[in-house]
């Protein structure tokens, strides 16, 4: 089996990352796929989400992956996107601005995890949290937390990724929400 590398998205990926999302990501999702991962994001105080086209998501993310002001990893396996991790400061992500955080300076956050599913359950997702947490402590976050979901069954389910994941990654749970979202946490520094 080919070796999977994780690269940081910057903007001289810009095209591995289209590419995946329009070929790759969501072919056994066909629902999901017009996100294009602009969803952690976007600001809903100016944006509407559920009115949002796929065009509009994908130029978006596009213009935000060009500006620097959306990161994440991509997992490779013989120089094609085989995942797609969304992560980054606390305090990047606009609809956080309502739920304050006492350590938001240093507090990184992962989100989506999106794995082409030829590639699952071959370790494309563990790859990609261990280069989320290298990079986050390499920005000077002390803390990662993630809300992947009790229970979950199947990738679309486990968009977050799943809890075992985590668990295995050395996250602990921190709380645990009533609709089954459970939140962990791990230490960086």
């Amino acid at each position: 089996m080919a070796v999977i590398t994780c690269a940081p998205l910057t903007a001289d990926r810009l095209a591995d990352y289209l590419a995946f999302f329009d070929t790759r990501a969501f072919t056994d999702n066909p629902r999901w796929a017009g996100c294009y991962c602009y969803f952690p994001v976007h600001d809903p105080r100016q944006v509407e989400w559920e009115k949002r086209t796929a065009a509009e998501n994908r130029a978006d993310v596009a213009a935000c992956i060009r500006a620097g002001t959306t990161s994440g990893f991509l997992a490779y396996r013989d120089g094609e996107v085989v995942g797609w991790c969304h992560a980054g400061p606390w305090s990047t992500y606009p609809m956080f601005r309502d739920q304050p955080e006492p350590d938001g300076a240093t507090l990184g956050v992962v989100f989506c995890f999106v794995v082409a599913p030829e590639a699952r359950g071959q370790g494309v997702a563990t790859a990609l949290l261990a280069a989320a947490c290298d990079g986050l402590r390499a920005r000077g976050m002390k803390e990662v937390q993630a809300k992947p979901t009790r229970g979950a069954e199947g990738a679309a389910a486990n968009y977050y990724g799943p809890l075992s994941m985590y668990l295995a990654a050395g996250f602990r749970i921190v709380r645990e929400s009533a609709d089954g979202d459970v939140f962990v946490r791990k230490a960086l520094a």
